[in-house]
């Protein structure tokens, strides 16, 4: 596994829907995008129409407006990002899931029937976190929970990651479990398993730098401020 250095995804502002944008090359590093559902809800919900049946359908499911229009948001970006990668209109790209390399079933990664873009999506109170590459790649991006919260769900990591948050502070130990879970959701949606592997299965580790050994596979952190920890897998 090689470490991805940490990044700064980039924002999306101003007027960046007319802007082109170019797949990075196999075994370059993903670009990564951010999110924020407040900034963007005014964009997010005059462009809604891109959307298709299906992702109207979850929208409306939702019974938080926050959660639905962070969904909104973040999908509303993909397709919008997704049409200048392809130069075609956004509500015009056949979204399908690939089938999950742990059963078969159609619930594995999510593309574009047809095309060789892989990309990812994630959101979390508010935040949103899109990344694309040209083999596959999984994002994440977690906010930062409350101790107690940490206690209850911390012995479904791996044995080490869960000896290792035992030794932190308590007040850092929100934060280890944040960036351990964001890297481990990161790998699994990349590999297109999602939580059906475990995450007890794999080690990526609680510090400040990814630990593991993931043959084929580039393991990072995104900045996304101090409230959430996010990460990206991509595979070499």
């Amino acid at each position: 596994m090689t470490i991805l250095a940490k990044t700064v995804p980039q924002p999306l502002r101003g007027e960046w829907w007319e802007e082109p944008v170019t797949l990075p090359p196999a075994g370059g590093a993903p670009q990564l995008w951010l999110v924020r559902a407040a900034e963007f809800k005014e964009v997010a919900t005059a462009r809604a129409g891109v959307l298709d049946a299906a992702e109207t359908a979850r929208a409306e499911a939702f019974r938080r407006a926050g959660d639905r229009d962070t969904y909104v948001a973040v999908h509303v970006a993909l397709r919008m990002l997704l049409s200048r990668y392809l130069d075609t209109e956004p509500q015009d790209i056949p979204l399908v899931r690939l089938d999950c390399p742990s059963c078969g079933g159609p619930h594995g990664r999510p593309a574009v029937k047809g095309q060789p873009v892989h990309f990812s999506l994630s959101h979390s109170a508010g935040l949103g976190l899109l990344g694309f590459a040209a083999t596959p790649v999984g994002v994440d991006v977690e906010e930062v929970p409350r101790p107690g919260t940490v206690e209850e769900i911390a012995a479904m990591l791996h044995p080490r990651e869960t000896a290792e948050l035992a030794g932190y502070e308590d007040v850092d130990r929100p934060h280890a479990f944040a960036r351990a879970w964001a890297r481990k959701e990161a790998y699994l949606k990349g590999l297109g398993t999602g939580l059906a592997r475990g995450l007890s299965t794999d080690y990526l580790g609680t510090a400040q730098v990814p630990g593991a050994d993931l043959p084929g596979w580039r393991i990072g952190d995104a900045d996304v401020g101090d409230h959430h920890a996010a990460a990206v897998a991509v595979r070499h």
